[in-house]
């Protein structure tokens, strides 16, 4: 088994199209389609169920999915580790973040990195808490900035970023806007506006909810934050959103939510067990922790 082979069923795999795949891995179609044959084969299974349009993973193909990503992740992390020892960081950082994560700012921290690490190419996913846990886990991700959910994270480390309450987001007009503080409960029947269930704030806004016995409809539902204050802005819900999140719309009311008013939205840094952790992501913390972005310049 040849790892370009394992690198061509990845790729097809990730893209369910062998056109797509052969394009972003610059080989031909033909060469593609041959060397998944070849693994195919030397396997004596059928990797992908093919269609005109697109191509799924069979049940032997989902299960060499898990592995094969595993292994690549492990041999693109030996030659980080070589390259580290010979005193060059070299190789790909691929970070995942959810959007307007508290404790770090993702932009400022990824151009210090670059300009301390210029040999590192730097790919970033964005999506939400429960799809990023996986991809660490699954070796995807060298690192994730996600919420801190209470269903745990497995074998993944966590690094502590930040904690703050929950805030109402409403119009100025809405009836509860000249009120100093809400409850959950006066929030019953409101009209609401919040993310995918995957994503970290909706977790938090949900298990607050829950927390004091209330179940609530999202009538609005968006992947992103803003196109929720958008909707907030024209009175067509309210949010119950993380407190930094007010910043980003001061023309809205923010209240605080009283029950809610303890540390209910944590974030922190994913990571792999420390033998897994590739150089990069060691040299991203590191930046991270020290609390001096700038230093590189």
């Amino acid at each position: 088994m040849e790892l370009r082979h394992l690198q061509h069923f990845v790729a097809v795999a990730e893209d369910q199209h062998f056109t797509r795949a052969a394009e972003r891995l610059m080989v031909s179609q033909s060469g593609l389609s041959a060397s998944v044959r070849a693994l195919e084969r030397e396997l004596r299974a059928p990797l992908f169920v093919r269609t005109t349009r697109r191509v799924t993973l069979t049940e032997a193909g989902r299960a060499l999915l898990v592995e094969a990503e595993r292994i690549l992740a492990q041999v693109r992390a030996a030659h980080e580790a070589v390259a580290a020892v010979q005193g060059v960081l070299r190789g790909t950082l691929v970070l995942g973040t959810e959007q307007c994560i508290a404790g770090v700012h993702v932009a400022g921290l990824l151009a210090a990195f670059r300009r301390c690490h210029p040999d590192v190419e730097i790919r970033l996913r964005q999506t939400g808490t429960g799809a990023l846990v996986e991809e660490v886990a699954a070796g995807r991700l060298d690192l994730a900035f996600a919420y801190r959910t209470e269903e745990g994270t497995g074998p993944l480390r966590t690094v502590a970023l930040a904690g703050e309450p929950m805030t109402l987001l409403c119009h100025p007009g809405h009836p509860l806007a000249g009120a100093a503080a809400v409850t959950a409960e006066e929030l019953d029947g409101e009209v609401f506006v919040d993310f995918h269930p995957d994503w970290g704030p909706r977790r938090a806004t949900d298990a607050a909810f829950s927390a004091c016995g209330i179940r609530r409809t999202v009538a609005l539902e968006v992947n992103d934050v803003h196109s929720l204050l958008d909707l907030v802005g024209e009175n067509l819900g309210v949010a119950v959103v993380p407190a930094h999140f007010r910043h980003k719309r001061p023309s809205l009311t923010a209240l605080p939510v009283k029950g809610t008013d303890e540390t209910v939205y944590e974030t922190a840094a994913l990571l792999p067990p420390p033998e897994a952790t590739s150089p990069a992501a060691r040299a991203l913390m590191a930046l991270l922790e020290s609390g001096d972005v700038a230093r590189c310049r």
